[in-house]
């Protein structure tokens, strides 16, 4: 049996075996956005970096808990942005045989990383949160102001250069997510300032730190759970794998029957399918691919696809048609 690859091109593959055939695009826009996302990445680092030295040098003037929280977090932003950044200048290498997707998934890792490394500053602001409770420290209300208002205006212009990027980019969001956290630890040192130069009392340092711990581990968290669910290689959020067989079956005159149906992501952006299809009677391997590739571009706005068409019994030990054609099985 004749096995064909087709792309989008427009040529034929043919080898011996089943008959299948996969095909992508890659837009124009893809690219504008990577150069666009890693320019804002870049200066929203220059900006963190810069004032993150004048937190830091605050904090240890003033005593504050607050802003050396507020630091930790912008030494944390400062490493992932320039990771982020990193990330996107590799993913941008082409595909090699050891590496067949590229770089792209650097950034992925860069996301999972930088979630983890925000768990890590939450932790260390409870710990000194605690210990500030238990051994009270002197705080200079107005220093500690001075440096938290102007850290706020710095993570407010870091913010907007990155909140026009790609938010589908998983690493741009990672870093979007950071400089707000920073933004709202800025808010939290400006009241706890506040609250010790009108009333002398020192607790609300310490207290507010959790409240930016606590913000810090939410922002972990939503990174940390979205980019392991991609390096798992877990079905794209919002795609589901019922809804594709019923689709292609309803509404693809040239599929019979569609199963074995997997659907990961290589980044946040790029999704990818592979799926086996019994070719309705007449129909020839490039009609139900094309018909296949065009159906799930259309429908699910996923652009790269790979159809293994059979014109008999699925050969595949874990196939659905020795289990039920009704239920694509993830294997």
């Amino acid at each position: 049996m004749a096995s064909q690859h087709t792309h989008e091109d427009g040529h034929d593959h043919r080898h011996e075996g089943h008959e299948h055939g996969h095909g992508h695009s890659h837009a124009g826009h893809n690219h504008l956005h990577g150069v666009s996302d890693q320019r804002r990445i870049g200066w929203a680092f220059v900006i963190i970096a810069v004032f993150m030295l004048v937190e830091v040098a605050g904090g240890v003037i003033s005593g504050s808990l607050a802003l050396l929280a507020d630091a930790g977090h912008m030494v944390s932003d400062a490493a992932a942005l320039g990771f982020s950044w990193t990330a996107i200048h590799y993913g941008k290498r082409p595909a090699t045989e050891q590496l067949s997707f590229g770089y792209k998934r650097l950034e992925i890792l860069a996301a999972f990383v930088n979630g983890c490394a925000l768990f890590v500053i939450a932790a260390w602001i409870v710990i000194e949160a605690a210990q500030r409770f238990a051994s009270p420290v002197p705080v200079i209300g107005k220093t500690m102001l001075i440096v938290a208002i102007a850290g706020l205006l710095a993570n407010i212009a870091a913010f907007a250069v990155l909140h026009g990027g790609n938010r589908e980019n998983l690493n741009l969001r990672g870093a979007w997510l950071h400089v707000l956290g920073d933004m709202l630890g800025s808010v939290a040192a400006i009241v706890a300032a506040v609250v010790i130069l009108w009333t002398g009392w020192t607790p609300i340092d310490p207290l507010l730190s959790i409240f930016v711990a606590v913000i810090i581990l939410k922002s972990a968290w939503g990174i940390v759970k979205s980019s392991a669910h991609i390096l798992l290689e877990g079905t794209p959020e919002g795609v589901n794998l019922i809804d594709i067989k019923t689709d292609l079956e309803s509404n693809v005159p040239e599929v019979e029957n569609a199963h074995h149906i997997h659907a990961w992501s290589i980044t946040g952006e790029q999704h990818m399918v592979t799926l086996h299809v019994h070719p309705a009677a007449g129909t020839n391997a490039r009609e139900v691919v094309l018909s296949v590739q065009r159906r799930l571009a259309v429908q699910f706005n996923i652009q790269h696809v790979t159809v293994q068409v059979e014109h008999d019994e699925c050969v595949d030990e874990h196939s659905t048609t020795r289990q039920g054609k009704d239920t694509p099985r993830v294997v």
